[in-house]
């Protein structure tokens, strides 16, 4: 399955926030071995949102978007994705009980822009909400699917766990483990250990498809990441040791800081 992510908030766009959440899912997606070519972020605008949908479903399978399922005139992404299915909109009466008991604890009335978090679409899989108000959804139709998750970090994450448990991993025929080799710094070894003299060393290392092996320059550090994709966990690690073998010897171990799993 290729899955693409869309980040809904016109905070993102404008800076207000770091789009963290787009980040945690796509390092999910990768460890369950579910292809992410593609991340997109849109404002609170329905038809820049469909437009976005539109591209999405030209070249993935799943799109998981995340924001706009509040209860402000601008979190717009549950009804403009009901609209895009065709769906009827109904009231999940979980979310309704759990919107209805949240007002009553706190002695107010439960508003009409608060109980639209209640509605989701007619046949989808709810996503109920222990840590927020407005529940996510998981809905399938025509060989499409769409998980919808709430814009709080603290809200997204835990819910995109349930959605990994009861839809992503059962559409997963294989597992990605990654080792990291991170390497110290130029200023502790010297140039030998930048990126590009160490993609030099692994020379023909580099160009492996399954296992891979690619390099990246960090502040404290180049780091090498070698990846490999097999139908379990312990099937991979088993591929990718000697290719990982390889690597620390191109490398030299005395340029090795540690060598950990992703």
């Amino acid at each position: 399955m290729i899955v693409e992510i869309i980040s809904v908030g016109t905070e993102l766009l404008m800076g207000s926030i770091v789009n963290t959440n787009a980040q945690h899912i796509a390092r999910h997606l990768a460890h369950m071995g579910l292809d992410a070519y593609y991340q997109t972020v849109v404002g609170d605008n329905p038809a820049r949102l469909r437009a976005a949908l539109d591209i999405a479903y030209a070249r993935a399978d799943c799109v998981i978007t995340t924001g706009g399922l509040g209860p402000t005139k601008d979190d717009l992404t549950k009804e403009m994705l009901i609209s895009y299915f065709g769906s009827a909109p109904v009231e999940d009466p979980e979310a309704l009980r759990r919107l209805e008991a949240r007002a009553a604890k706190r002695g107010i009335a439960l508003s009409d822009s608060m109980r639209k978090q209640a509605t989701v679409p007619s046949g989808a899989i709810v996503l109920q909400n222990d840590h927020g108000t407005a529940p996510g959804v998981i809905i399938e139709k025509d060989g499409r699917a769409c998980i919808m998750l709430p814009g709080p970090p603290k809200e997204m994450k835990p819910m995109f766990e349930t959605a990994c448990d009861v839809f992503l991993r059962g559409k997963s025929d294989k597992v990605f483990v990654s080792m990291n080799v991170k390497l110290y710094s130029m200023a502790e070894k010297g140039l030998p250990v930048g990126e590009s003299p160490v993609a030099d060393r692994l020379g023909s290392l580099v160009d492996g498809e399954n296992p891979s092996v690619a390099t990246y320059a960090k502040e404290d550090g180049c780091l090498v990441r070698v990846t490999a994709a097999a139908p379990t966990a312990q099937e991979a690690r088993t591929l990718l040791a000697p290719t990982l073998a390889a690597a620390r010897e191109a490398i030299g171990e005395e340029y090795i800081r540690s060598v950990e799993e992703d």
